[in-house]
């Protein structure tokens, strides 16, 4: 465990995880949850005051998915087995560091966004890390 959590994070993780990247697939949804537990850890940048899964999910202006239907409905066994994975530590690259990500559509990721560098991309999605330095390494 990386971060503590109660069954509540549990099942939350696993809502946006599959709101932000059901069809990125298992993997997809796992580098999401991953770019959720290093907002936690972070304690950097608009992130400074993200204590928990909670907050990370629900910080003001992040995470689309929380107004989608997809993370309205109760998750599925998989997908809070996915969840517990994140939060036991499992890292996938390019979220590794990564403390955003979005999905351009049919455009390609951009090398910087909002300021950030790019770290690499899976299928639709790109994902940004801090400067050395800023933040605390992760991982």
């Amino acid at each position: 465990m990386i971060v503590s959590y109660t069954t509540k994070d549990v099942e939350l993780l696993a809502r946006i995880i599959r709101a932000e990247a059901l069809a990125e697939g298992d993997l997809g949804m796992l580098m999401v949850g991953n770019v959720v537990v290093n907002r936690v850890l972070a304690h950097c940048l608009t992130f400074k005051n993200i204590n928990n899964i909670y907050d990370a999910i629900y910080q003001k202006n992040q995470f689309v998915g929380t107004q989608s239907s997809l993370f309205q409905a109760s998750p599925t066994a998989k997908e809070k087995e996915l969840a517990k994975r994140v939060l036991a530590g499992e890292y996938y690259y390019p979220a590794t560091n990564s403390l955003w990500f979005y999905a351009p559509g049919a455009a390609s990721c951009k090398s910087t966004w909002y300021s950030q560098n790019l770290a690499g991309s899976y299928k639709n999605h790109c994902f940004y890390k801090p400067d050395p330095g800023i933040c605390n390494t992760i991982h």
